[in-house]
């Protein structure tokens, strides 16, 4: 009460400061629903006839528009009143959820999950002949001839209208058809050669009465129009514990109708909803049998059953069978003398489908098995992964009948991109242009500029050759060779011919597996490997890549660049080596620098970056406990800073060294003087392997912590300390004890393996090779050290003087 008094106050202050109260006086009685509580907001059904000439008529339309805003506010205060409150789920849902695991909603109550809070809509709607006029309709009626009528008269109390100059003319209880002739059979009496229409203008409002299980019990004003269906959805409908198959409509303590809800929703019918009239009640008896139906239905949910329903009903109410649904028969717990509960079944294509339902009764319609029993499934590396029907004496040649069957579509989709117009020279920082061949094209491919060189000056890695080697000019850049390989790759067929397999259910349940050999079956038709098929058999066939063949089996392709005599991609025969696939392709060129020649392949690669990632990982502990030690020891602000300084410059060397690409690159070991292909070692070939021969290069790099690092001309008199002191000499933070140098194959030199560096300073450079001049990172500050021996000296010549003075 203390809501309804609240809401009440709250509109009636807003509509006083929006409206004047004239404005509010005249408003008509209201045509849409509000709950008892609220309507007295819509004020006092003025009955008394109304008379207005034509110049009235337009003043009074423009009087009623204040009316027509505050009945949108009415409307908007009925809204918030009807604001849907969430159900909770009965006891009969819960045990649902409990034995199904399925939360079932209520058949019907989704069409009142969003009850409509007001009737306006019905204003605009067509009266119909046979509506009854009562006191508050409002008659339009015009007349033109001999007379001009214009008047809006309101049916009031006593059923009458006034007409001017015609007089009170009773209309009440007549059926709007009976209205025009009696309206002109009464200004006939005065009037002659004229004719009028009468119309319905604003309807009367009623009071009904919604009572029993319903979501919100109460008084309701609704139109004149309204049915009981209309009342029903104002009140938000049945309750969770609510009928919807007896609602009652009782006029006069005689029950008028009984309205049955699964008609309306199920059949659209609705016949059985009567207009309503003031004073209808509305009674929603408490719910009957409950029954509920899930699985394979259309419209799983909680129905109410009536005495006779069937469970043939139950499946009509729902929908019927879903596409997937067994349709030979249905279990249904049940609840047996309310007792216990136990398991029936039930056919659907008999005398069964008639069985009387019982409350409590949930029903299974369960799905058809996904099994299919006469079928034989071909997948994997074959042209079409597709189910055959099986019959007796069935073989694997019959699914395969040939090797086209097995040719993938990837296949035809590459060789049908081929004849598209596009260019193989694709910019070199394109997506296309990367990995190919098994990702083996390194920063061969594009020549870096001299500040990327400087930039990485102690970068220990074969990336100086490959840098140098672009900077040369390298031939190797052209990107249309490496998208062709990758090509190739792609459509590699790679089928698995020696091993493909059938699966099957064995008669234990368990998983069987038949193999045999593929092409010994589809190639050369082999008894023995042609196996017989049963049904339900699932023959699955691989690639290579799948199951690793042996190496002499696999499709391997190999790129060859440079100085050879025939560059290109080639496929590599069985057993043959680097030496062999170089002299059948013609050899190497004149101008082949065979000792820089430079190998690369993918599983070197991956392993020289796990190794790349341990080292880093290894460095990075060692520097943390390095740190901690000496965080220990770093007394003083300025020991701490330069503690500080140190461990991030650490940090970023471990960075950098994160970020060392990896070529994948084997040396070949070669002699510095080696020249014909016959020198190449008798190295075994793996798919995606790269090989390039530079031209012999006439000069020689010299990097890392020197004044000038460029490339400078190669001279055989030239040793290790010329091209150093060339550069400008080592600077004042280079460790030149630790110098070392990169050779052209790929192999590194220093004074571990040739001695003092003195020795090192007199090695023969090779052209193409990468002298490399590290920075000390270890050096002592000085400048940081004689701070701190100044200061023990001082203290020290301190206590000298005192011990002097004591003496």
């Amino acid at each position: 009460m203390t809501r309804f008094l609240s809401l009440r106050l709250a509109a009636s202050l807003a509509l006083a400061f929006a409206f004047p109260v004239s404005a509010l006086a005249a408003e008509p009685a209201l045509d849409y629903a509000l709950p008892a509580g609220l309507q007295s907001l819509g004020g006092n059904a003025d009955t008394t006839p109304r008379i207005r000439s034509r110049g009235q008529a337009a003043a009074e339309v423009n009087s009623r528009a204040p009316s027509d805003r505050l009945g949108d506010t009415r409307e908007r205060v009925a809204s918030s009143y009807a604001l849907p409150e969430p159900v909770q789920p009965t006891e009969f849902q819960d045990l649902i959820r409990i034995t199904t695991g399925q939360d079932l909603p209520i058949f019907g109550q989704e069409m009142f999950a969003q009850p409509p809070s007001t009737f306006a809509p019905l204003d605009n709607v067509p009266v119909t002949p046979d509506y009854v006029l009562g006191p508050g309709d409002e008659l339009l009626i015009r007349g033109w001839g001999q007379v001009d009528i214009d008047v809006t008269a309101t049916v009031g109390r006593n059923g009458a209208i006034f007409i001017p100059k015609v007089g009170n003319l009773n209309v009440g209880g007549l059926r709007y058809q009976d209205v025009v002739p009696q309206v002109k059979a009464a200004v006939g009496r005065i009037y002659k050669n004229f004719d009028l229409t009468v119309s319905m203008g604003q309807l009367r409002a009623m009071q009904v009465f919604v009572v029993g299980q319903a979501k919100r019990p109460g008084t309701y004003t609704v139109s004149s129009l309204s049915t009981l269906v209309n009342a029903l959805l104002a009140s938000g409908g049945p309750a969770p514990g609510g009928s919807m198959r007896a609602i009652q409509l009782k006029r006069s303590g005689k029950v008028v109708t009984t309205f049955d809800l699964y008609d309306l929703i199920v059949d659209g019918d609705k016949q059985n909803d009567v207009r309503l009239l003031p004073g209808d009640v509305v009674y929603i008896p408490p719910v009957g049998t409950q029954v509920a139906i899930y699985g394979s239905i259309n419209r799983p949910a909680v129905y109410e059953a009536k005495v006779d329903s069937s469970l043939k009903d139950l499946l009509g109410w729902s929908g019927g069978l879903s596409t997937t649904a067994a349709g030979q028969q249905v279990s249904v717990e049940r609840i047996a003398g309310r007792k216990a509960r136990q398991v029936v079944t039930f056919k659907l294509d008999g005398s069964e489908a008639s069985a009387k339902l019982e409350a409590g009764d949930v029903v299974n319609v369960h799905a058809v098995s996904p099994q299919l029993q006469n079928a034989v499934t071909l997948r994997g590396n074959v042209a079409q992964t597709m189910r055959f029907p099986w019959r007796e004496g069935m073989r694997i040649s019959d699914i395969i009948p040939d090797k086209n069957a097995l040719i993938v579509p990837g296949y035809w989709v590459n060789r049908s991109r081929a004849g598209v117009a596009e260019s193989w020279l694709k910019d070199e920082g394109s997506e296309t242009s990367k990995g190919r061949l098994g990702g083996l094209n390194s920063q061969v491919g594009a020549a870096p500029e001299l500040s990327k060189l400087r930039a990485k000056p102690a970068q220990l890695s074969s990336q100086f050759q490959s840098d140098a080697r672009a900077a040369l000019g390298d031939a190797s850049v052209t990107t249309g060779q490496g998208k062709f390989t990758e090509e190739l790759d792609r459509g590699n067929l790679e089928v698995n011919w020696d091993y493909a397999v059938v699966e099957r259910m064995a008669p234990d349940l368990s998983t069987d597996l038949v193999p045999f050999n593929l092409g010994k079956a589809v190639l050369e038709r082999d008894p023995s490997q042609n196996i017989l098929l049963q049904a339900g058999d699932t023959v699955t066939v691989f690639s290579n890549r799948d199951i690793v063949a042996p190496s002499q089996k696999q499709t391997r392709f190999v790129r060859l660049e440079g100085e050879v005599a025939n560059p290109g991609v080639y496929r590599v025969q069985a057993g043959e080596s680097l030496r062999q696939l170089v002299s059948r392709v013609g050899g190497l060129t004149s101008n082949a620098y065979l000792f820089g020649a430079e190998l690369n392949r993918e599983s070197a690669k991956q392993l020289q970056q796990l190794k790349l990632k341990e080292l880093a990982d290894r460095l990075e502990q060692e520097l943390q406990r390095s740190a901690s030690i000496k965080a220990n020891q770093a007394i003083t602000p300025e020991a701490q800073a330069a503690l500080k300084a140190d461990l991030d410059a650490q940090q970023q060397l471990v960075a950098k060294l994160r970020q060392t690409p990896v070529t994948g690159r084997i040396v070949l070991e070669l002699e510095t003087d080696a020249r014909t292909w016959d020198e190449l070692p008798d190295l075994p070939l793996e798919d995606g392997d790269r090989l390039f021969v530079p031209a012999r290069p006439g000069f020689v790099l010299v990097q890392g912590s020197v004044y000038s690092q460029n490339a400078y001309i190669h001279r055989d008199t030239k040793r290790l300390g010329d091209y150093v002191a060339q550069a400008g000499g080592a600077t004042r933070s280079a460790d030149e004890a630790d110098t070392f140098v990169i050779r052209a194959d790929g192999s590194v030199v220093n004074k571990r393996n040739q001695g003092l560096f003195g020795a090192m300073r007199g090695i023969e450079i090779m052209p193409g090779d990468t002298i490399v001049v590290p920075e000390d990172f270890n050096k002592i500050s000085w400048m940081r050290e004689l701070k701190d021996w100044s200061q023990i000296i001082y203290q020290f010549a301190l206590g000298a003087a005192a011990f002097k003075s004591l003496n």
